[in-house]
C-alpha cells in the first residue's frame, strides 16, 4: 500500500492537566502516514483522485485548536477516527508531538497506528 504523508504540521492548542497549561494555547505538531492507493490519481493525473492533504490538515486544524483536552493520548484517537472516518484512509500512523514539555526533551508525545474497522 502506498502512503500519503503530512509532516510538521504545526497547530496551537489547549492541552495539558496542570493548571499553567489550562491557562495557555501550546503548539502541536502532527506527522502523519496514510494508507492510499496512489495507482489511481498516477494513471489519470487528476487531483479528485487523491487523497486531499490539503483537506485532511485542514480538518485537523480546526478540531484541534477548538479541542480541549488533557493528554495528548486522548487527542491523537480522536484525530485518528477523524482522518479514518472522513477520508478515504484504510490505516494511518499519527505521531503527535508538544515540544518543550519537558525540560532538555526538544519534544514528547505518542506515536499510534490505527485502521478503519470493517
Amino acid at each position: 500500500m502506498d502512503h500519503v504523508f503530512i509532516e510538521g504540521l504545526e497547530v496551537e492548542a489547549l492541552i495539558g492537566i496542570y493548571d499553567w497549561e489550562r491557562r495557555i494555547r501550546q503548539t502541536l505538531v502532527f506527522d502523519l502516514e496514510m494508507a492510499f492507493d496512489n495507482r489511481a490519481p498516477a494513471a489519470t493525473d487528476d487531483i479528485a483522485d487523491t487523497l486531499d492533504y490539503k483537506a485532511v490538515s485542514k480538518r485537523l486544524v480546526e478540531y484541534v485548536s477548538q479541542s480541549d483536552f488533557g493528554l495528548v493520548e486522548t487527542l491523537a484517537e480522536r484525530c485518528a477516527a477523524i482522518v479514518l472516518g472522513e477520508f478515504n484512509v484504510s490505516r494511518l500512523r499519527l505521531k503527535l508531538s508538544k515540544p518543550g514539555a519537558v525540560r532538555g526533551a526538544r519534544a514528547v508525545g505518542v506515536v499510534i497506528e490505527r485502521s478503519r474497522a470493517g
